[in-house]
């Protein structure tokens, strides 16, 4: 979760000021829903905490229980209209308001345990591994050597757990706003928590895009596991948040970023693509299959920093190879998978890139 007060930077340029104006017309369309995820640790990793100032704008977190009917959860809002997903609860494990979101965790009949932010699905214990997988994987192995990682979001640990299993990597960072997700997290969802562990992660509780300002050209990979582009995370679908990860990265550095669902949202997510075209050497578009989001599909913006030994090849096969025991630990990613992960329906082809050709 990224505090878009901290956040204010400016165009970089006529086109990409009016590619981005044509975005944020877009993404004003859709009404305010906001979920996050968060950070904190058993080994007590070094954490840095914001001044009590940096929630001072945030408005009070809405109670989403009106979602919960006769121990059904009903996910309903304005991103998709028209549709509803729903998971029967056998137990409401927590269920809390932080400074920032209202956090729900439940047991479900058939998907295992189920986070829950300001009334939209996180992650689900049966169906998880398929998003944390390629979100990690598809920008690391495409890298020829990262050494130093961030991650912007991604308070349940998922994403951690899966760069720990790059030995090669030295340091993983992560900025997270809201640290009670994080805490819940470790509480009830430790398969995937368990990514705090790694002595090699440093968790700051804080705006990520102001940690990048203050970290230029440190990082190889930047991944933003981040909620849906409205309310405070409508700042991480906007092109000065691009220009912040890319300011951040080192030459030939890779950002991996939520990409939204080419189902749902093309007429947000070409807009997007063609707004942060001028700013990398290369923009793309992969995507996963995960029954539990909407439309039981979710996809990733992948781009890369001019630079560095594979400058200009984009990220659309793996330059490295993972070991096979690590291979067999994996339920979703495989070399196979990366590479058709780019391969988009027509339709969506021609919405985002124009040609369906290609």
């Amino acid at each position: 979760m990224v505090d878009v007060r901290h956040h204010k930077q400016e165009s970089i340029s006529s086109r990409v000021n009016n590619s981005l104006a044509r975005a944020t017309v877009l993404l004003l369309t859709y009404l305010s829903i906001s979920s996050a995820h968060p950070s904190n640790s058993p080994h007590q990793l070094p954490t840095i905490h914001p001044p009590p100032s940096a929630m001072a704008d945030f408005p009070p977190p809405q109670d989403y229980s009106h979602l919960i009917i006769d121990n059904w959860f009903h996910e309903r809002g304005p991103l998709w209209p028209g549709q509803s997903f729903s998971l029967q609860i056998t137990k409401i494990l927590h269920h809390t308001q932080s400074p920032y979101q209202d956090i729900l965790v439940f047991e479900s009949a058939h998907h295992g345990k189920v986070l829950v932010l300001d009334g939209v699905i996180q992650c689900t214990e049966r169906d998880e591994f398929a998003y944390q997988e390629m979100m990690a994987h598809i920008p690391l192995l495409a890298h020829p050597n990262p050494k130093r990682v961030l991650v912007v979001g991604g308070g349940d640990g998922g994403v951690l757990r899966e760069i720990a299993r790059h030995p090669g990597v030295e340091e993983i960072c992560i900025c997270e706003l809201d640290e009670q997700v994080i805490e819940v997290s470790k509480k009830y969802l430790p398969y995937m928590a368990v990514g705090f562990e790694d002595p090699r992660v440093k968790v700051h509780i804080m705006d990520g895009a102001k940690f990048m300002k203050e970290n230029q050209s440190s990082f190889d990979v930047i991944i933003t596991d981040s909620s849906d582009p409205v309310g405070p995370a409508s700042v991480l679908f906007e092109t000065p948040f691009y220009k912040a990860m890319h300011d951040s990265l080192r030459e030939g550095g890779i950002v991996c970023t939520q990409g939204e669902c080419v189902w749902l949202h093309v007429d947000l997510i070409g807009p997007l693509v063609r707004a942060v075209k001028p700013l990398f050497e290369t923009v793309e578009y992969a995507y996963c299959t995960i029954p539990s989001y909407p439309s039981g599909q979710i996809g990733f913006i992948i781009a890369t920093k001019s630079g560095g030994e594979k400058s200009g090849r984009g990220c659309k096969e793996p330059v490295r190879e993972v070991g096979e025991e690590v291979l067999r630990d994996l339920r979703y990613y495989t070399p196979e998978i990366h590479k058709a992960a780019f391969v988009l329906p027509a339709f969506a082809q021609r919405a985002i890139f124009g040609d369906a050709s290609k």
